[in-house]
């Protein structure tokens, strides 16, 4: 059994002793400190952003002269610095692609995606739904991600992970499965970590 569920934990304290919106903000914190993911000036896409804890960590990450995006199905409390931008946006929407490109239609240096279904109790269907989101952002790195850069998907291990976690390793050159400390004792979430995109066929390899 893992721990009790409990909403107002340590990180949830540290959380709100410094200004964060979530006590998820130090799983990401962790992961880029962890991994060279994310460098000044890069430009990041934050997927399942609200309510913006990821937002806050990789605005300093990438600083000024970079560029966040943050979308969510729900609204995302506006942000003060202009390099970061958000959106309401349906990742499984059949506009969602045409509706990301219309506000950015450069590549992306990290696609991270912390999205997470409603859960129902029934622990296949919770894996199935949490693959297929993590499969979208997955897509998206593939199509927008530049040679050489980084994607972070949190799933919910079981069902189908495994062959979800080769379609990583064919798109990126190390692949790693990851823990945070800051994650709930009861949860069965990881996050799946992809380094180095391969450049696609005919593409240059991105410089070191």
């Amino acid at each position: 059994m893992g721990k009790p569920y409990r909403p107002k934990d340590h990180y949830f304290q540290k959380a709100k002793q410094e200004g964060l919106r979530a006590r998820s903000a130090f799983k990401v914190d962790e992961l880029i400190k962890r991994f060279p993911m994310v460098k000044k000036g890069h430009v990041v896409l934050d997927l399942g952003a609200a309510p913006g804890g990821f937002l806050q960590i990789l605005a300093d990450a990438v600083g000024g002269a970079g560029r966040v995006i943050g979308v969510d199905i729900v609204a995302i409390r506006p942000f003060t610095q202009r390099h970061v931008q958000t959106a309401v946006f349906d990742v499984l929407a059949d506009d969602f692609d045409a509706k990301l490109a219309a506000m950015y239609d450069g590549p992306f240096d990290a696609v991270i995606s912390d999205m997470a279904p409603k859960t129902s109790g029934i622990k296949a269907t919770d894996e199935a739904r949490s693959l297929r989101l993590a499969g979208k952002a997955l897509e998206v790195a593939s199509k927008r991600g530049r040679a050489g850069s980084s994607f972070v998907a949190k799933v919910f291990m079981g069902g189908d992970f495994e062959d979800f976690r080769n379609q990583v390793r064919a798109l990126f050159e190390e692949v790693k499965v990851v823990r945070p400390e800051a994650t709930r004792g009861a949860s069965m979430e990881v996050y799946l970590v992809g380094l180095r995109r391969r450049p696609p066929p005919g593409e240059a390899p991105a410089a070191p």
